[in-house]
């Protein structure tokens, strides 16, 4: 009897330790999906500045019209981008997806920016001025935001490999999770320069 005892011990001891296992990672990617939401929130916030910044700027760089529309096109792209990885935080095809678009728009902006520098009319303009800095500080939300997610992918992902953990991991899917790296094109890793 003692003998069954112990094995019922042990077996109850085991599976403990693996539902434990389990709900750790269920928790791990719980926040770094929440990690990503916060970076979906400010590039929502972001991608809703900019046609109020294309349209300030229309009114004065009429013939600057392909540049206005390659940061709408590139604009649209990312909220689909976005949308995509919303969908599933830490797909990898989701995040390339999305940090491409995002490298896109950026160019984007940083190729308006430098229009706007050669008008000062457009330079001295309220509205402008304002869409601006709010643009700028959307722009250090979703760094900090960006760091937040990696930092909750890290600890994931790291939680998610070792052992005896990646055995519960593959044997109930949780996958490993893509980091939101930096952008690879030197020109695309530059925020847009914002200087009135």
């Amino acid at each position: 009897m003692l003998p069954l005892m112990i094995v019922a011990a042990l077996a109850v001891a085991l599976f403990l330790a693996l539902l434990g296992i389990y709900n750790r990672l269920v928790a791990g990617r719980n926040f770094f999906k929440n990690a990503f939401a916060q970076i979906d929130v400010q590039l929502k916030r972001r991608n809703d500045l900019i046609p109020n910044l294309v349209e300030t700027a229309k009114g004065y760089i009429k013939h600057e019209r392909e540049t206005l529309e390659a940061v709408t096109a590139a604009r649209n792209h990312a909220v689909d981008a976005s949308t995509l990885a919303s969908a599933s935080p830490g797909d990898p095809a989701a995040m390339k997806g999305l940090m491409q678009a995002e490298g896109a728009l950026t160019g984007a902006l940083g190729k308006l920016m430098a229009v706007v520098e050669a008008y000062p009319d457009l330079k001295a303009n309220q509205s402008m001025n304002e869409v601006m800095e709010e643009l700028t500080s959307t722009e250090n939300r979703i760094a900090f935001a960006r760091q937040a997610f990696n930092d909750a992918v890290t600890a994931y992902n790291i939680d998610r490999e070792r052992f005896p953990n990646i055995v519960i991991a593959n044997s109930f899917g949780f996958q490993a999770a893509q980091l939101l790296e930096p952008i690879e094109a030197a020109a695309e890793r530059q925020a847009p320069k914002v200087s009135f």
